[in-house]
């Protein structure tokens, strides 16, 4: 029998009082509060954590300015005990940009939510590295570079774990010479802490029907630069936002500057993935508003060193899943629980992780397994998290029905109104999903995007690079299209090809070869930063992003 034919092996499994998936600050927290639970109680509860990104923190992209709640509540002396958190944001600014000009917003009229005050500019990145150093050290095993790949099923339904891909794969499905089965990792209870729009999550929701009564999650791409600017330019923690130009008052989004550490300044751009013209490039958006003559002034003379693209849940308190499931439980920003106006979700998933580490702890001290952590449900009810999202929850369907500039300043009343009157309960739903906001491309004119210039404006090819984005080429592409007939004719005849605009690592291309040739579908599945956009945008709801090999994707240092 030859090698390619030969029998593919059983895999190997490990059992876990609780098995995590994603090392990011919920799956971290989680794991870190039931290992202080089990030391508080003189018990043993053993913990996995698993990371599809090379390192802890390779996979990680925010902003980020951290609400330092979370981390209070789980490393009370995390000062001491020398956590990344060092820039305290020292000044507020908003600004309306048009064409020309920044106005200047006053703080004042601002909801008291919507201060910076005590919150610090950090490298979420960062953050998490230093997280899973304290894991470890309470005796969690993280396990980088393994991607869950399958959830586990009992007999009866629940959730018993997950198994990770088999590595050593190649294009056609063959195992190579460096063939490695996956593992089984199975838990008495397991959470998924994968982030916005993980790949496991999905199938959860819909198998489960978690959503179920709930408006349909809402999704923004963020994509960030991490610059390196002139010492007479930085100015430690000032935090800055605006709105308006680029987008125009239909298309909802925003941009943000902070200042932190040695002359660095996050600078990034937000577009609500509801927005309806085919033609607009969220990437190219970006470059265009750091010409801003109220922008550019930070980056000149200042040096680009990292970019990244990630999808961020924005559908607040309506969209909120069920987060507890017979074996498991969703935890972090995967369940939805940013703070859209504030940009902040890093504090409400930190949160939530604890809730269900605490749930899990009790279920576990009571021989329990497998069963629905109903605890974890009525904590949310009525945690902060809940109340968080409560005096926001109309910001976005006000912004998404009577764009920026009208439906930002009754969300401005609407939060006062929350913080003045918090009994009351009127909630707008948020409508259609983003997905099916696209319109056809023949309402609209194709967009002429300036030329890269390369010293403050860049193309996508440069910018993936700066990312480190890798992936094992001979595998198996992990971005699956179900029908590339029907991509043909929707994706392309009758939206104008927006996958080609809309990713921001140019994954996506339409290709035409020879005169009067078939367009053809290309897929540089190379260059993916695993954003989630495509999953996300396309208009039919045809393509699948599903995890690579373990280890594969983007390395982002200090974001």
């Amino acid at each position: 029998m030859s090698e390619s034919s030969a029998p593919i092996p059983e895999r190997e499994s490990m059992e876990f009082d609780v098995v995590i998936v994603g090392a990011g600050p919920a799956g971290l927290a989680a794991a870190i509060r039931l290992k202080q639970l089990a030391q508080e109680n003189n018990q043993d509860v053993s913990v996995v954590v698993l990371e599809k990104g090379s390192e802890v923190g390779a996979h990680i992209l925010s902003g980020a300015v951290l609400d330092p709640v979370g981390l209070d509540a789980l490393i009370p002396d995390w000062r001491e005990r020398g956590a990344p958190v060092d820039t305290p944001v020292s000044a507020d600014k908003f600004l309306y940009l048009t064409s020309g000009k920044a106005i200047r917003l006053p703080n004042f009229p601002m909801p008291p939510l919507m201060s910076n005050h005590g919150s610090y500019v950090v490298s979420l990145g960062n953050l998490c590295r230093w997280l899973a150093e304290q894991a470890e050290a309470l005796g969690v095993e993280v396990y980088p570079g393994f991607a869950a790949s399958e959830i586990l099923y009992d007999g009866e339904g629940a959730v018993r774990g997950v198994a990770t891909g088999d590595m050593g794969v190649a294009r056609d499905g063959t195992p190579k010479d460096t063939f490695m089965r996956g593992m089984e990792l199975i838990g008495k209870y397991t959470f998924f802490g994968e982030g916005a729009r993980g790949s496991l999550t999905k199938q959860l929701v819909a198998g489960f029907k978690l959503d179920e009564g709930r408006s349909p999650q809402k999704y923004g791409l963020g994509l960030k630069e991490l610059w390196e600017v002139a010492p007479d330019k930085h100015k430690p923690g000032l935090v800055q936002h605006t709105m308006g130009w680029p987008l125009d008052d239909a298309t909802g989004g925003g941009s943000f500057i902070y200042h932190f550490g040695e002359n660095l300044v996050s600078v990034g751009f937000v577009v609500h993935l509801n927005y309806a013209n085919p033609y607009l490039s969220p990437f190219e958006e970006f470059q265009r508003f750091k010409t801003h003559p109220g922008i550019r002034g930070t980056f000149e003379g200042g040096k680009r060193v990292a970019y990244g693209a990630r999808a961020l849940t924005e559908g607040g308190l309506q969209s909120v899943p069920k987060l507890a499931f017979p074996g498991g439980a969703l935890i972090g920003c995967g369940a939805g629980f940013m703070n859209v106006p504030r940009i902040k979700g890093t504090h409400n998933a930190m949160l939530s992780a604890i809730m269900a580490a605490e749930s899990s702890f009790q279920a576990l001290q009571s021989g329990r397994a497998g069963d629905v952590l109903e605890t974890y449900e009525k904590a949310y009810e009525t945690s902060g998290i809940a109340k968080d999202l409560k005096r926001v929850r109309n910001v976005k369907p006000l912004w998404s029905r009577l764009g920026t500039r009208l439906g930002l300043m009754l969300g401005g009343v609407d939060m006062w109104l929350g913080t003045l009157f918090p009994f009351l309960k009127y909630t707008l739903g948020h409508g259609k999903p983003d997905y099916a906001s696209l319109e056809p491309a023949s309402k609209f004119t194709p967009i002429d995007y300036p030329k890269a210039d390369g010293a403050l404006t860049f193309d996508r090819l440069s910018s993936v690079f700066l990312s480190a984005t890798n992936h094992e080429e001979d595998q198996p592409v992990h971005l699956k299209v179900a029908d590339m007939d029907l991509q043909l004719a929707s994706e392309h005849d009758r939206f104008a090809g927006p996958s080609e605009r809309y990713c921001p690592a140019g994954v996506y291309e339409w290709i035409v070869e020879g005169e009067g040739g078939e367009p053809r579908f290309q897929i540089n599945a190379q260059n993916c930063v695993h954003c989630k956009t495509c999953d996300i945008k396309d208009p039919e709801q045809n393509i699948t992003w599903i995890p690579p090999e373990g280890g594969g994707g983007p390395n982002y240092p200090n974001m």
